[in-house]
């Protein structure tokens, strides 16, 4: 009886395991139909982008899809920037570990922050954006 007691707590924690395994599923396949509409997109468990044209969308993932949706179109931006800890990350230079989020400014003043959990996959959607902008700029002008 003592062994099938030692067992217990093991197999209250494979349930647990099997149950967070279950709701990050679930949030995946909310984060694929919510991306489909997107000509670009990504998720972590922080948060979930998506850019179609020159708007770019994003929220925090849940299990019924994204909340607290916001969208702002690359034409009101101003300035965008990686940031690490609250600070800047200089051109070149490979991302530190710490906090990490991708920095909008727009004219207005706001300054939205987008978080990521992975530095690269952050500089590879900054750099991204900064090519979308700058595209923007040329066919403006």
């Amino acid at each position: 009886m003592e062994r099938g007691l030692l067992w217990l707590p093991l197999l209250a924690v494979f349930i647990g395991l099997a149950w967070a395994g279950w709701h990050e599923y679930q949030k995946v396949q909310a984060y694929e139909a919510w991306a489909a509409e997107f000509d670009r997109s990504k998720y972590d468990i922080k948060a979930m982008l998506g850019q179609r044209g020159d708007d770019l969308t994003w929220g925090r993932p849940t299990r019924q899809g994204p909340i607290d949706l916001t969208t702002l179109s690359l034409q009101a931006i101003t300035d965008l920037r990686l940031e690490i800890n609250g600070q800047p990350v200089v051109d070149g230079a490979q991302p530190a570990k710490g906090s990490v989020e991708l920095a909008l400014a727009t004219a207005s003043g706001e300054t939205y922050r987008i978080p990521f959990t992975d530095s690269d996959l952050a500089l590879r959607w900054e750099k991204a954006l900064h090519q979308s902008l700058q595209a923007l700029k040329s066919a403006s002008a």
